[in-house]
């Protein structure tokens, strides 16, 4: 059980929500007139629109392009313009995998892409003041999706300012090598370029989100699978202290293995060798390289351990005493295994079932090595890192474990589990283009509605108080967590024994000791 979800993490580096595409194409033009609406931030006058539930600010640059020296450089400022300029059309995506057809990739992205990407959309209440802010980082394995892809109207009209974010991805957002280390300077942070992208954003807030209505001093930094690592590394790291108040982990892992600098700088070295790039080249031969020779590139791709941003991972930080203590909410889903792909499990995944886990797990067992396999990697990969966290934050300010089993009526009886990332438009409460609203059934609507109103009590008040069922922070003795499914409620020591034998074998291997 140990190595299962660690072996098959790393392909899964390419595969991203399911349900991003569901929200793919808010940004297209909503029907009515549009009447503009104007910010100033310390860089210029935006001009953006006002639609039906809120104040829709589309394309702003958060940093300088990271382009030709600037590439594979932490986040420059922007320059700043004189007119106004337009905030209305969203902007690229950063460099990624599109599909040849046009249609939404696996990250729910698609239309162009540039190096000059790093840019956000801001979704404000009518008339704002001082309104809690909720910062998204989007999933994709660190390697698609786009903030513009997410469409936070819902959160304006109850009360909060969505802010949706780019970052860069990929072999552009999360590599090393010897001749970028050699051309930094003394201490200057490499490698983490998407989690620096995420810090400059969040230091983006905190200068300019006033102009929007919002509090800098009650903002919650949430993402989803990628963006659940992310918001955990960026708890885990002392440069992003003090840009956030409270945080949301929805299917973002949690136990993280240890790594090097050194480690990461051989791998992208002979990344680069497969592509013709010579192990002598230099930094400037490096950022000459085109995009479209980095993008395709495959690696285990995501924050790690430089020495110099991160010192440690998520999981020692937790374990250490050093992650940031903030109310969080984190979970996960009854169909994690939805990331291993259709079918029968690989057969290299049902020869690493170790003999006792049919033991632990009778009734997988004796559905059979499909079944098994696809309980123990949503057990080992995010129901039991999602437990572990919130009983190590729950020492400081208070934590709420969640677990979404909700299917969809339109999916009914073919889908019996919440895939990865089904929950993002009940959170959102949004269905998008994909899902048009003659299959969403009114039972649907209402776990929209529930979800949705825990994420916004949680941002305006720092407790998810929601729904008719108190919602109790998670305690490890007893052990409780909410269920977002048919029905919702409370549950007592849920998959205790099968999450007790995962955490038994898993943490061993963290690097855990002082």
């Amino acid at each position: 059980m140990a190595t299962t979800g660690e072996t098959t993490m790393k392909r899964l580096a390419v595969i991203l929500s399911l349900a991003a595409g569901l929200m793919a194409g808010a940004a297209q033009a909503q029907p009515g007139p549009d009447t503009p609406v104007r910010a100033k931030i310390d860089s210029g006058v935006l001009v953006g629109v006002r639609r039906e539930n809120a104040n829709v600010f589309r394309n702003i640059p958060f940093a300088a392009p990271p382009v030709g020296e600037l590439r594979w450089r932490p986040p420059q400022p922007v320059r700043a313009w004189t007119a106004d300029r337009p905030a209305v059309a969203p902007g690229p995506s950063c460099p990624q995998p599109m599909n040849a057809d046009g249609t939404p990739n696996s990250g729910g992205a698609n239309g162009p892409t540039s190096e000059d990407c790093l840019q956000l959309n801001v979704f404000a209440p009518k008339n704002a003041r001082r309104a809690p802010v909720m910062v998204w980082i989007h999933g994709g394995g660190h390697r698609n999706g786009a903030g513009w892809i997410y469409d936070g109207q819902n959160f304006a009209r109850d009360g909060v300012v969505l802010v949706a974010i780019n970052y860069r991805l990929g072999a552009l957002g999360y590599f090393a090598h010897p001749a970028l280390t050699k051309a930094a300077g003394p201490g200057e942070p490499v490698g983490n370029y998407g989690l620096m992208d995420q810090i400059a954003a969040l230091k983006w807030v905190q200068r300019n989100i006033a102009a929007f209505g919002g509090d800098p001093d009650n903002v919650t930094v949430l993402g989803e699978s990628a963006g659940g690592m992310s918001t955990l590394a960026v708890l885990a790291t002392p440069a992003a202290r003090g840009l956030y108040q409270k945080a949301v982990v929805e299917s973002g892992l949690g136990w993280s293995q240890p790594t090097t600098l050194a480690k990461k700088e051989a791998e992208g070295a002979a990344a680069l060798e497969k592509i013709g790039v010579p192990a002598t080249a230099t930094a400037a031969d490096l950022r000459a390289v085109p995009a479209a020779k980095l993008v395709p590139l495959d690696a285990d791709y995501g924050p790690f351990t430089d020495g110099r941003l991160m010192t440690e991972t998520p999981t020692q930080a937790l374990a250490r005493g050093h992650f940031a203590d903030v109310p969080l909410i984190i979970g996960s889903n009854s169909g994690e295994d939805s990331l291993i792909g259709p079918g029968p499990a690989p057969a290299k995944m049902v020869a690493m079932i170790p003999p006792i886990a049919r033991t632990i797990y009778p009734q997988e067992a004796a559905a059979g090595d499909d079944a098994l396999v696809r309980a123990i990697f949503t057990d080992r990969v995010m129901g039991g890192p999602a437990r572990w966290v919130a009983a190590q934050a729950s020492g400081g300010q208070p934590a709420w474990l969640y677990y979404f089993s909700y299917v969809g009526s339109r999916f009914r009886p073919a889908m019996t589990r919440a895939t990865h990332a089904a929950e993002i438009q009940y959170v959102f409460e949004y269905w998008g283009r994909r899902t048009p609203m003659s299959v969403v059934s009114d039972e649907d609507k209402a776990m929209a509605g529930l979800m949705h109103a825990c994420w916004v009590a949680f941002a305006k008040t720092s407790a998810p108080t929601c729904g008719t069922q108190a919602w109790p922070a998670y305690d490890p003795k007893a052990d409780q967590l909410m269920e977002f499914g048919s029905p919702s409620g409370v549950r007592t020591h849920f998959r205790k024994s099968r999450l007790d034998a995962q955490q038994a074998v898993a943490l061993p291997t963290l690097g855990l000791g002082q």
